[in-house]
């Protein structure tokens, strides 16, 4: 089974495994803390367009701001920026390529990657696994 390389200790927000078993479901376990993959699609939070933020499922920390979300057809959710400060970045060198992995800064659960093959203003598309996501919808004033 493959292991998510980093140390706990890099991170401000720091549990043991059996915590973030505790507090993740098996496939957000499986996506954050050991760098797995969902399948294509099979987020709901493809098909999201309110406006709101996208956090960390495992540290809450607020990831992506709803504004930043784009279809890319891929089948996870994709953005063309981070929140200031939100993400960090590593080299994936597995399956034979190399990729830029996108972690969450606070607790380094992993996300996803990023590919320079975005639309505008930034060029890039930030692919992020739906179920590394919490998505927080904005509040609306009532209209009454």
């Amino acid at each position: 089974m493959f292991r998510h390389p980093r140390r706990q200790g890099e991170f401000p927000v720091r549990r043991s495994e059996e915590e973030w078993r505790a507090c993740l479901s098996p496939l957000a376990y499986r996506v954050l803390r050991e760098g797995g993959t969902e399948r294509p699609g099979s987020s709901p939070l493809v098909a999201e367009k309110r406006p709101g933020t996208y956090a960390c499922a495992g540290c809450g920390q607020p990831l992506f701001d709803a504004a930043t979300k784009f279809d890319s057809g891929t089948g996870w959710p994709s953005f063309t920026a981070p929140l200031p400060g939100a993400i960090g970045t590593s080299l994936d060198r597995s399956f034979f390529m190399i990729r830029t992995e996108v972690h969450c800064a606070r607790c380094g659960g992993h996300l996803g990657h990023v590919f320079p093959d975005g639309p505008p203003p930034t060029g890039q598309r930030y692919c992020i696994n739906g179920a590394a996501l919490a998505f927080q919808a904005k509040e609306t004033p009532d209209p009454a």
